[in-house]
């Protein structure tokens, strides 16, 4: 098993730069920008169509006024995901530009807009109305807004970086002439566009983003199966056992095909059919990471309650509640299960397996899948019933994949424990070493602003937390906030410092370009080294104060 796990080891460079691929993560940080619009949606979905499960149908005009936000958020995701995707791939962009000639992210933004709905949009005027075809505009479409933000981002960089724009004299004021340099690029990308637009419709007889949908079709349906389902999900336990953000590599390739899902299975309820599809948000989130990532929830109760180990134990109930909340990097460094050898098969294996249960259940027993996408910090459990529409058979699903977690990880989990009792029985005649004392000056930190960066902001409540805590018993006016890699761009200017947890940490080459750009300090953790500190405000303090000791 060692030599398994060190020939995997041996492939995190690999996958540290896979993680970092421009496209991999403007694809990722556009769809997480987007998500409130998922979330708030689902919202009015629930509110229309939850009573139908008791026998109640709202009459057709309540139905179309609660169903009018959902339309006109989650139908335009995709071409509010063409924009926000265009602005993290500038961002991007940007840190190989020189910083006197920089790409406008907001001009990109709308040319990526503008692109998006001449590849996948009809203009419809009719005698009372006129405006866009929205069928492709919602999830459908999410595929097509990532080419359109590319190939813009492309164009400008192309433009931009030689210089080919219109210039003008210096006593023009900096927006006027920033507007004149956009002119080229944007001018080039809408053209290109629009030919490319004219010809593949003349070609095919429909738009390209019908195109990507008829050549994507097949590989969602291959992915939706056992054997797509098992490379998916195997490979972001994988990763993330590696002490590789697996979410970051794989979510960008599946985010079109989670939201497709889950909008067909709504359609197929609405329409009083089975929804079938498998591959949706709400599957990821609740039952592939039902507890996190690699099915922890079932074993972190048990390290809680069951652990005859004081340390094990004292880590499950640290955990617990965080993971409850599918925040677990606590437990996965503190226990810990990334690269622990103990645990290779049933961290890989558990998430598989759930979605495997899953899929017999809707296949074999008429279960409907996912129809709500809830935010991804609500309970496992709850989420399950919830997302899936609080029927009976997603209760006895829920059961059922709790005592499947508990089968697979319980027979690992003794032998671990039982590894740890003897360990701290022999530690008992140990004389414990002096800890490392340091003094913190509160004057250098006095009003500095530290800012923590983790996937997706809950793993740096943590330690955004523990520092203000610190501070507070110091009485030293420190100012902490947590946030997500990707929608810190715009924010960081603001702060002194920036630290990233050890999920994001293979991006601090990325991320201290920015830093260095702004004058500001950056720094990233490991994951033991972020559990501790989490766990102790004064030594979380006293390593704020190292990092920024040193230039003062």
């Amino acid at each position: 098993m060692d030599k398994i796990i060190g020939t995997i080891e041996k492939g995190k460079p690999f996958f540290d730069a896979l993680a970092r691929n421009r496209y991999l993560k403007a694809i990722r940080d556009g769809f997480i920008s987007a998500m409130p619009i998922v979330i708030f949606s689902s919202i009015f979905l629930l509110i229309a169509y939850v009573p139908n499960i008791w026998g109640y149908k709202w009459p057709t005009s309540i139905e179309n006024i609660l169903m009018k936000p959902y339309n006109y958020s989650m139908g335009i995701l995709a071409l509010v995901v063409s924009a926000t995707t265009a602005k993290h791939f500038t961002d991007a962009l940007n840190r190989d530009m020189p910083e006197n000639n920089q790409l406008n992210f907001i001009s990109v933004m709308i040319a990526s807009m503008i692109g998006f709905l001449l590849l996948s949009s009809d203009a419809i005027t009719t005698k009372n109305a006129s405006g866009f075809g929205n069928a492709l505009l919602g999830s459908k479409g999410l595929v097509t807004a990532f080419i359109s933000a590319f190939i813009v981002g492309g164009i400008y960089k192309f433009f931009v970086s030689r210089n080919i724009t219109i210039k003008l004299p210096e006593q023009v004021p900096p927006n006027i002439s920033q507007t004149f340099k956009d002119v080229i690029p944007f001018s080039v990308a809408i053209v290109f566009f629009w030919l490319f637009d004219l010809i593949f419709r003349n070609i095919f007889g429909y738009c390209f983003a019908q195109g990507v949908i008829n050549v994507f079709q097949p590989l969602f349906s291959a992915a939706d199966g056992y054997i797509g389902l098992a490379i998916i999900y195997g490979a972001m336990s994988l990763f993330w056992f590696v002490g590789v953000h697996g979410p970051s590599i794989v979510e960008p390739a599946i985010s079109a095909a989670l939201l497709l899902g889950m909008s067909e299975n709504l359609a197929a309820v609405q329409a009083g059919q089975h929804a079938t599809h498998v591959l949706t948000l709400g599957a990821q989130y609740f039952v592939v990471c039902l507890g996190g990532t690699g099915a922890t929830l079932v074993p972190c109760l048990m390290f809680a309650f069951l652990a005859k180990s004081k340390q094990l134990k004292a880590i499950g109930r640290a955990s617990s509640i965080p993971v409850f909340f599918n925040v677990n990097e606590p437990f996965l460094f503190g226990a810990p299960m990334v690269l622990n050898p103990v645990f290779f098969v049933p961290f890989v294996l558990t998430p598989v397996f759930n979605i495997w249960l899953l899929k017999i259940f809707i296949d074999f027993l008429g279960m409907d899948g996912f129809i709500y996408t809830l935010p991804w910090t609500t309970p496992g459990p709850l989420g399950i019933i919830l997302g899936c529409g609080i029927k009976v058979l997603p209760c006895i699903f829920l059961a059922a994949v709790l005592v499947l977690d508990f089968v697979m990880y319980y027979p690992f989990f003794r032998v671990y424990d039982a590894e740890k009792v003897e360990e701290e029985k022999e530690a008992t005649n140990e004389v414990p070493a002096d800890e490392e004392k340091v003094d913190v000056n509160g004057n250098i930190l006095d009003s500095k602003k530290i800012l923590v960066l983790c996937a997706g902001g809950g793993t740096s409540g943590l330690l955004a937390n523990a520092l203000a805590k610190g501070a507070k018993e110091k009485g030293i006016p420190l100012v902490t906030a947590a946030g997500s890699y990707g929608a810190h761009t715009d924010i960081m200017k603001d702060y002194d410092l920036v630290i990233l947890a050890p999920q994001v940490a293979s991006y601090y080459q990325d991320l201290k370009k920015d830093t260095d750009r702004l004058g500001i300090k950056s720094v990233a953790c490991q994951g033991k080294q972020y559990i501790e500190l989490t766990r102790n405000p004064l030594k979380a303090l006293a390593f704020v104060f190292k990092v920024l000791e040193e230039d003062y």
